[in-house]
């Protein structure tokens, strides 16, 4: 019991979750209903994802794309290679893995080269890169894999809508470099190339997992047997979402027995608080849904401010709950996702990857939290209230 509890005061997004839950219960008693009504294909999904993605970050599969950084010589060169690592990767491996694999590696460099001033502002539009790249594909955040997951819209229909916001949000974040270094475009990377890169990304992906700060063992240089694994099943997820197969549950057993035999140890490395989180957002959402008075009542408030909506309740509750809690009450489907999408340039509470890399900085740097939260809020009001409107015009571009 007190294990739990202290669970419970620590994940502070579980237990809102939780007491929502409960409360909706009491709202709209539970049925057979409730439990069918309930997304358990994008559960099974996250679990596939989560158990996959921390196979990636074991076993080091991206070690040779942040070893690049030893060869770049400006720091303009090397901040949008650290900023665009994050903004593509984030597409496929999710927004949150890919702070903690560049992150890290971004404050162990520029520290080498004695250019700590820029970590701050370099971190944050890292943050930036991981929220508005991951918004492309289907796959690239939580959100995202749940609403796909809820339109019946081809992956490649889907990529086709979020496009205009991702293509527009990569120039901007080459502007803001550009703003960023304005004095000196050419300004060297000093030190920062001359660290042994092996060492430098074994220290840097080895110091912070996902939410939780463990640390990661085993740092390799190339893809092994066990980072094969991982790839292949990593392709399956892949396949399991783009292609909406009604045999996920089979897809869901090939992954936990691979992950079994590869790598049983990796289960006690999962997320399981965010797949529990999504559960009880999961049957709060359905009871509500399930209650005629409250349902009509959400449904006139949120039909046709959509957008709107999923940026403000997001910095209550996050993108990922808002999304989830809105879903039902929504007519426009593109003003949800697009809202929800940009909600995380807002505060850190719009979006629990910018969680995640306030929790790596503080790590490197206690005490500075405030510090943090200063120039992240600054850095993303300017990206913010650029993209704003124009998402909110783009939403009215149906999706259907």
């Amino acid at each position: 019991m007190k294990k739990i509890v202290a669970v419970l005061k620590k994940e502070m997004m579980l237990t809102l979750a939780l007491l929502a839950a409960i409360v909706s219960l009491f709202i709209t008693p539970p049925t057979k209903e409730l439990l069918t009504a309930i997304d358990w294909r994008t559960l099974g999904i996250l679990l596939m994802m989560l158990c996959v993605l921390e196979g990636f970050k074991k076993e080091n599969v991206l070690g040779p794309v942040v070893r690049l950084a030893s060869g770049i010589p400006s720091m303009v060169g090397l901040s949008l290679f650290v900023i665009f690592g994050v903004f593509f990767t984030s597409m496929f491996v999710t927004n949150d893995v890919s702070l903690i694999i560049f992150v890290p590696l971004t404050i162990l460099l520029f520290r080498q080269g004695g250019k700590e001033k820029y970590i701050l502002p370099v971190i944050s539009m890292e943050n930036i890169a991981a929220i508005r790249g991951s918004l492309l594909t289907p796959f690239g955040s939580p959100q995202n894999l749940f609403l796909y997951g809820q339109a019946d819209v081809s992956a490649g229909h889907f990529m086709l809508h979020m496009l205009p916001l991702c293509a527009s949000s990569a120039v901007l974040l080459v502007i803001f470099v550009l703003v960023l270094y304005r004095k000196n475009l050419k300004e060297t990377a000093q030190e920062v190339v001359q660290r042994e890169t092996h060492g430098a990304v074994q220290e840097a992906t080895g110091k912070v997992t996902k939410a939780e700060g463990e640390t990661v063992k085993g740092s390799k240089p190339q893809v092994n047997r066990r980072g094969a694994v991982y790839l292949a099943l990593f392709v399956l997820v892949l396949a399991v979402i783009v292609t909406r197969t009604e045999l996920w549950p089979i897809a869901v057993g090939i992954v936990l027995v691979g992950v079994f035999f590869n790598d049983r140890a990796l289960f006690r490395r999962v997320d399981y608080v965010l797949i529990l989180t999504f559960l009880c957002f999961f049957v709060f959402s359905s009871s509500i849904a399930a209650n005629p008075g409250i349902s009509a009542m959400l449904k006139k408030a949120v039909a046709g401010r959509e957008y709107w909506w999923a940026i403000g309740l997001s910095q209550v509750i996050s993108n990922v709950p808002a999304s989830i809690v809105l879903y039902p009450f929504s007519e426009n489907f593109a003003g949800l996702i697009y809202g929800a999408d940009t909600a995380g340039l807002v505060s850190l509470i719009g979006s629990l990857a910018s969680v995640i890399n306030y929790r790596i900085y503080v790590r490197e740097y206690p005490g500075q939290g405030g510090r943090f939260v200063k120039v992240f809020t600054l850095v993303s009001w300017a990206f913010f209230v650029i993209v704003v409107i124009p998402g909110f015009l783009l939403s009215h571009w149906a999706f259907f």
